[in-house]
């Protein structure tokens, strides 16, 4: 138990490169916080602790997406989403932005996770549904299901789904 006796647990759900950030910055800015952290990943979420990433970002159904271009912010419409290469593209401007901004990687996040003590807990249930193997995943995990994340978050002060 952290030494404040504070907790927080955050069930993550998404496996795109804008939907990795969050739970990482949240659970190492509350680590070092002093709180007990646990990441629980489930469906697509789980793709965040293989070893090898290959994030991507999609402009579809995230009409929220603009991107800082020529001075202002470009808006990525939904149709123009549908596109050939717009994924491809749109993930390759955000890699160069987070580079040129100087914004951690996931991988050096998740790292600063483990090196704080988080809890990372791997969804059973997912890894056997998606045909997932321990060998393509990072070390140092748990792997267990619902009800001990459950068992968890009924202890936590605060409790988070991304």
């Amino acid at each position: 138990m952290a030494d404040n006796g504070k907790s927080m647990s955050i069930i993550v759900t998404k496996g795109s490169l804008d939907w990795a950030y969050p739970p990482f910055i949240l659970a190492t800015t509350a680590a070092a916080m002093d709180l007990d952290v646990t990441l629980f990943f489930t469906f697509y979420g789980l793709t965040l602790l293989k070893k090898k990433l290959d994030l991507k970002v999609t402009t579809l159904g995230n009409a929220a997406m603009e991107m800082p271009m020529m001075g202002g912010h470009m808006a990525m419409p939904n149709l123009v989403g549908a596109l050939p290469g717009m994924d491809a593209m749109a993930t390759a401007m955000m890699k160069d932005l987070i580079k040129k901004k100087g914004v951690a990687s996931i991988e050096d996040l998740r790292d600063a996770a483990k090196d704080c003590g988080v809890r990372m807990i791997a969804c059973q249930m997912t890894m056997d549904l998606f045909e997932y193997n321990q060998a393509d995943m990072i070390d140092g995990l748990e792997y267990a299901g619902a009800a001990t994340y459950i068992e968890t978050a009924t202890q936590c002060d605060i409790n988070l789904f991304i």
